[in-house]
């Protein structure tokens, strides 16, 4: 296990600005998420977190290490790509064994130990009746199972993880994060999950970094993403259905947008705004309610404003109901 510290790494590819000046600390043992749209920088992160790329500028220090420099061999990292990256020629048990076997030359390991260390890790997966069969036998929730078996029985330092569940249909993309959760709970090992998926991100992390265009918008706890936005990027793209954003203007002691009207108390803005300022006024849908008539008296903890509008799209996703609303 081991601390990961990024100090202003910055990344070009040509004149191509991909990563800029990152400060981030991921702690011992913690399960950290990096979340972002495709293209903004978070695989090419995760790279050079493995030492696959070098960095333009800045430093990377596990623990006190300075491993910037450093071949991937040398840093005792595992990688789990999203592609499975399984040896086709080789049966489950020997994707397995590779990594103590290649390792067993220099440690001396013997065949014995490898076998019962195989059997382990196994079984901590629900791999041991699979142990003799080829990939091209196993289903897609098999292999991911057998490539992070591969990467868990080195027992590295540090654990990467790049998107690995997005081959997967959505019911086993549930049972697979669950999997994820128990196994780093289990095993304390400092994990590093790279997504574009923020419900993997929200469910799976101690804590989330969300990532724009080569810069952190923000660090904290799922909840606190979701609650306290330090941004417009993160408010949107944390939350689904999105979070509603309006055009509004602060008006004495209300914020006001169409005819909508909410007293500036119940906003609690975080920096002191003036009378006539333009803003945005951010509603999550689980905070309104589809009335068909106006309701006599609002409840006291609701701020009793009403939107007219027209209902376009009704969505049924079991639990619950997502409507879209015209105003």
């Amino acid at each position: 296990m081991a601390e990961v510290r990024l100090e202003q790494i910055g990344k070009r590819f040509g004149n191509h600005e991909v990563l800029s000046n990152l400060e981030l600390t991921i702690r011992d043992g913690e399960f950290f998420t990096i979340v972002g749209p495709s293209g903004c920088g978070k695989s090419t992160l995760l790279n050079i977190l493995a030492g696959l790329e070098k960095p333009t500028a800045g430093r990377i220090r596990f623990d006190e290490e300075d491993v910037t420099q450093q071949e991937p061999r040398e840093r005792d990292v595992a990688l789990v790509f999203q592609s499975y990256a399984l040896y086709p020629h080789m049966t489950v048990r020997d994707n397995l064994s590779f990594p103590l076997r290649v390792s067993a030359r220099s440690s001396k390991r013997d065949s014995r130990s490898i076998q019962e260390e195989v059997n382990r890790v196994a079984g901590m997966l629900g791999l041991e009746q699979l142990l003799d069969r080829w990939p091209r036998q196993l289903s897609g929730g098999q292999r991911q199972r057998v490539a992070l078996g591969r990467a868990l029985i080195r027992q590295p330092r540090v654990f990467l993880l790049d998107e690995p569940l997005s081959n997967l249909d959505a019911q086993l993309r549930s049972v697979m994060r669950a999997e994820l959760r128990r196994l780093h709970d289990q095993l304390g090992t400092t994990m590093i999950y790279v997504t574009h998926d923020q419900t993997e991100a929200m469910t799976l992390a101690d804590r989330v970094a969300v990532l724009d265009r080569g810069r952190i918008q923000q660090v904290g706890a799922p909840r606190e993403l979701y609650d306290r936005p330090d941004t417009l990027f993160v408010a949107g793209f944390i939350g689904y259905p999105q979070i509603n954003l309006l055009d509004a203007v602060i008006m004495g002691d209300h914020v006001k947008s169409g005819t909508l009207d909410v007293p500036l108390g119940r906003v609690e803005p975080k920096l002191s705004i003036k009378e006539g300022a333009r803003v945005k006024i951010g509603i999550r849908p689980e905070h309104l309610s589809i009335m068909d008539k106006p309701a006599p008296d609002a409840l006291p903890h609701v701020v009793g404003t009403k939107i007219e509008g027209t209902l376009r799209l009704i969505e049924h996703t079991g639990s619950q109901l997502w409507a879209t609303v015209e105003t």
